[in-house]
């Protein structure tokens, strides 16, 4: 579960669809929950194959604390642990090691495997670390943030490329290192999983809206469900997820039963494609304006048809708008969002042209296969 996750595993299949042999090395499952599924437990390391994909995991701190020593420990742990993939990594004999970052620590883990195994390393960077860490209030602008600064761009110079998954992302690497050595790689959505969307009837009955995702701080689901009463305006919201909030929104909701809310348990990989298809839109919040973070439920809501209802700003914002795929508020304008609700529930018209647009531009610029073929191409021209 999750974007990383999800991206990492299709980059995997895809890879092996182009004639490519994939070895993984990763940590014990532990998310959404923050802890290691119970299978794992009590294991330092274990072998795996998955649809063909050689996986090699290794311990980890579990958790998902607000609380900063254990999300540093979590952090970094598996950055410790994966060093003892060497031999693993050496068996395998990879041209390139593709590090995902955050955390820094972890692709510093990738750049020395990548000297100790005499392979190319490939930095991603998912978020821009620890610019991302300032902006959540996480750390200061102080000596601690200078040192991983000096860390990250150590890491941008060494890498024989550097991929990211957003504009934002990249222009920011780009501050340190040269073009060509810089990738755009967005987490995108394998469309053929979703089936097409069909014209809705405009009906008397409640809109239905989803939001699919990790229940956050971050995302603000909580706040969404107080001050938006679904029923007044003819809707219904429906929450699948897990996360920090979950126990608030579950305990609210408990209290307040009548607001056409309603909260079901997280769902996994193979069921999103389902799901959202019983929906009319979906709402997409993003509290915090983090630079360079695009939520991929907005890659996901274009292939199924849903037309975006986005809280939120930066480049994800700039996607819904650019494309026409749906209607924007600030983040925690609940007043702009209920209109923006209303609006796309009473003009079955501008809902239907929307949906069709998701679809399209979903196949057009952020249809998964197309991305990691081009991506493919793209290391097999430097290993050349």
């Amino acid at each position: 579960m999750g974007a990383p996750p999800n991206r990492l595993l299709e980059l995997s299949k895809g890879f092996i669809k182009n004639g490519w042999e994939v070895a993984v090395v990763t940590g014990m499952p532990n998310y959404p929950k923050g802890k290691i599924f119970d299978e794992y437990k009590g294991k330092f390391s274990c072998k795996e194959n998955l649809s063909g994909i050689n996986l090699k995991r290794y311990w980890l701190f579990a958790s998902i604390s607000s609380k900063t020593i254990p999300r540093i420990i979590a952090r970094i742990s598996f950055s410790f642990t994966s060093l003892f993939s060497l031999q693993f990594i050496k068996n395998f004999k990879p041209d390139y090691i593709f590090t995902e970052s955050p955390p820094l620590t972890l692709a510093m883990s990738g750049y020395i495997l990548s000297k100790l195994s005499n392979s190319k390393f490939i930095m991603n960077v998912s978020d821009i670390w620890p610019l991302t860490a300032k902006e959540l209030g996480a750390i200061g602008d102080g000596f601690l943030y200078r040192q991983i600064e000096k860390l990250e761009k150590f890491l941008y110079k060494k890498s024989i490329l550097c991929t990211g998954q957003s504009d934002e992302i990249i222009l920011h690497i780009k501050k340190t290192i040269v073009n060509e050595k810089v990738y755009l790689f967005r987490n995108g959505v394998d469309v053929k999983r979703f089936a097409k969307p069909v014209l809705q009837k405009s009906t008397s009955e409640n809109i239905k809206i989803v939001y699919a995702g990790l229940l956050g701080v971050a995302q603000g689901i909580y706040d969404v469900v107080k001050n938006i009463n679904f029923k007044e305006l003819g809707a219904e919201f429906h929450i699948y997820g897990e996360g920090a909030e979950r126990n608030s929104i579950e305990k609210y909701l408990a209290e307040n039963p009548d607001k056409n809310t309603y909260l079901h348990k997280s769902i996994n990989r193979e069921e999103i494609p389902d799901v959202l298809s019983k929906f009319n839109c979906t709402i997409i919040p993003l509290v915090i304006n983090i630079y360079g973070a695009v939520p991929s439920k907005i890659y996901e809501a274009m292939a199924a048809g849903l037309p975006i209802l986005f809280s939120g700003s930066g480049e994800g914002a700039k996607i819904i708008e650019e494309n026409k795929v749906g209607l924007i508020s600030e983040p925690k304008d609940y007043e702009k969002l209920k209109k923006n609700i209303l609006e796309i529930k009473n003009d079955i018209e501008l809902r239907n042209c929307m949906s069709a647009r998701c679809r399209k531009i979903a196949e057009e610029k952020f249809d998964r296969n197309k991305l990691i073929n081009e991506f493919s191409g793209k290391l097999i021209s430097i290993k050349n």
